[in-house]
């Protein structure tokens, strides 16, 4: 049936979208100018539609925080899309006190909303009673019997990348992408530990996934855009949109969804027939044997002695595997990245932890020896704090509120605050890698990788309220990362194995390896176009003891 439209139709709906447009400006507009962040020193926005992100971006190794804080103290405030302003601050208590009021700093709406319509309501973007309860049932999965328990997969993978870097510098020293293969196999690792699913991606074949593609094609880095910021605000435009971006979003979606469902379906079958076997009528959360996170999750959601009230749907269920996806193959993968980087250019640091390694005589450590290495140890620290996988969190408060601070600021106008008063909708940034990087926290020394610093840490740390090591990496508070064991001795696997058996140098100058992108850091060459992707060059050649 054919629909007709008049030009009265089509006047009234530009009038019913302007009138709309004009609402939502003046609202926002409304919002900007009476929001209290208003007197807060901070840099002038360039553009009226992209604040200060455009220029954020735009500058090299994620610096610009690092200089905005040094002109203008522990609290700034910058704008992002349409002049919105939100505030930065390194002050202790002030992140302590967003991070451990996560119901009156949630993540952002908008962002959530997306990625809840993109990935489904997993861990990472639940808020709440929903957060609560997915987190209670998922924490037994992670404790430290259960990482024992995975560590045989840690290095078992280590063990592949390391024969496969053997067999391609048998006859003399390579260049290599090594983010490349370090990225293949930490989504090996999450697809055997996490749901026990094969990616086969160190197979040097290159012959992509279904799971594995869908999972790029969705976090694909696009820049700072305004089609960006639209799809965020209205996140059902990702259903119709006729663009690229969109619909990578819905093809993607679709695959990780289809998949998720098949895998939990398969595991929650295989444990209905374990329990059937041995005769059991239902499973109990005691009965926690099995190996896959995914599994144990499946186990101890079908338990017949937790209330069905207290259960997750199947579709709460797969949102875990993209949250089990992005906290524990794109993070892992980007640290040890960043570890070579460093000590290829500290040949003198290589070899000390290399002669700690080599004192382990077993090519398969486990979690209790590879966490007794006290350098080990302190590289892995030096590196997630000087090369933080995620740069920095936004939270966006619930309520008016006064964020209170460990020493007084001075506003626009010369006046001192002993709190930042914050109102419904302002966000608050909580700079990961700035207050890492921070002169006044760790010393003159602070951009330099430097181990030994752990030997004897800063005191100003101490009030840091990290949940590992006073670092924010793995940042703290009811939602700080519930796979930090996880994601710690898998990448002291990953080191234990290559740098017992490989040299490692800079392939390019120094000078040649940037930081393009935010929030991930992940490095890339200035010598190539931004299009070429992230990689990092090195010459690896293998090691022969004197």
């Amino acid at each position: 049936m054919a629909i007709s439209l008049t030009s009265r139709d089509v006047l009234a709906v530009c009038i019913a979208v302007s009138v709309y447009a004009t609402w939502w400006l003046y609202r926002r507009w409304a919002f900007i100018y009476r929001t209290p962040l208003r007197v807060l020193p901070g840099p002038p926005a360039p553009s009226w539609i992209f604040g200060n992100l455009k220029e954020i971006e735009s500058v090299e190794n994620t610096a610009l925080p690092d200089q905005w804080f040094e002109q203008y103290g522990k609290c700034f405030v910058d704008h992002e899309f349409f002049m919105t302003p939100r505030v930065w601050t390194m002050d202790p208590r002030a992140i302590h006190h967003v991070l451990t009021r996560h119901d009156d700093y949630p993540r952002p709406n908008e962002a959530r909303k997306l990625l809840i319509t993109t990935l489904g309501k997993g861990l990472l973007f639940a808020q709440g009673d929903e957060h609560r309860q997915q987190r209670r049932i998922m924490n037994p999965a992670f404790g430290p019997a259960q990482i024992r328990d995975l560590t045989e997969i840690f290095v078992q993978k280590a063990i592949q990348l390391r024969d496969f870097w053997a067999q391609v510098v048998s006859d003399g020293p390579k260049e290599v992408n090594v983010m490349k293969d370090l990225t293949k196999l930490t989504l090996d690792v999450i697809g055997l530990a996490g749901f026990n699913y094969d990616f086969h991606a160190l197979n040097d074949d290159d012959k992509p996934t279904e799971l594995g593609t869908a999972f790029r094609k969705i976090f694909a880095n696009g820049g700072v855009s305004l089609m960006g910021f639209l799809i965020a605000i209205f996140p059902s435009l990702v259903k119709w949109l006729p663009v690229e971006r969109a619909r990578n979003m819905r093809e993607s979606s679709k695959v990780i969804f289809d998949v998720g469902m098949r895998l939990v379906e398969e595991k929650k079958k295989a444990v209905a027939r374990a329990a059937s076997e041995k005769h059991l009528d239902g499973v109990e959360r005691k009965d926690l044997q099995g190996r896959d996170l995914l599994t144990l999750l499946i186990k101890a959601n079908m338990a017949k002695d937790l209330p069905e009230s207290q259960k997750l749907s199947d579709e709460d269920v797969v949102g875990q595997i993209p949250t089990f996806l992005l906290a524990g193959h794109v993070t892992t993968s980007n640290s040890a990245t960043w570890a070579l980087y460093s000590l290829s250019q500290k040949p003198a640091i290589q070899q000390k932890l290399r002669e700690e390694l080599l004192t382990l005589q077993t090519d398969t450590p486990t979690m209790e020896e590879l966490n007794a290495l006290p350098y080990l140890d302190a590289v892995v620290r030096e590196t997630l704090r000087l090369h933080s996988p995620v740069t920095m969190l936004v939270r966006e408060a619930a309520k008016d509120d006064v964020i209170p601070l460990s020493e007084p600021i001075t506003d626009r106008y010369g006046k001192q605050h002993y709190g930042i008063k914050i109102a419904k909708g302002n966000k608050v940034v909580v700079p990961i890698l700035a207050v890492h990087r921070s002169k006044a926290i760790w010393g003159e020394d602070a951009m330099e990788f430097k181990p030994e610093r752990w030997e004897h840490p800063p005191e100003a740390i101490a009030d840091m309220p990290g949940i590992w090591g006073h670092l924010l990496t793995f940042i703290g508070g009811p939602r700080a990362c519930i796979g930090y064991r996880f994601s710690l001795v898998e990448f002291k696997a990953i080191l234990f194995h290559i740098i017992r058996s490989f040299e490692f140098e800079l392939a390019v100058r120094p000078e040649d390896i940037i930081v393009r992108t935010l929030p991930l850091q992940r490095p890339s060459l200035r010598s190539l176009p931004a299009k070429d992707g992230f990689k990092l060059p090195l010459k690896i050649k293998a090691y022969k003891a004197a």
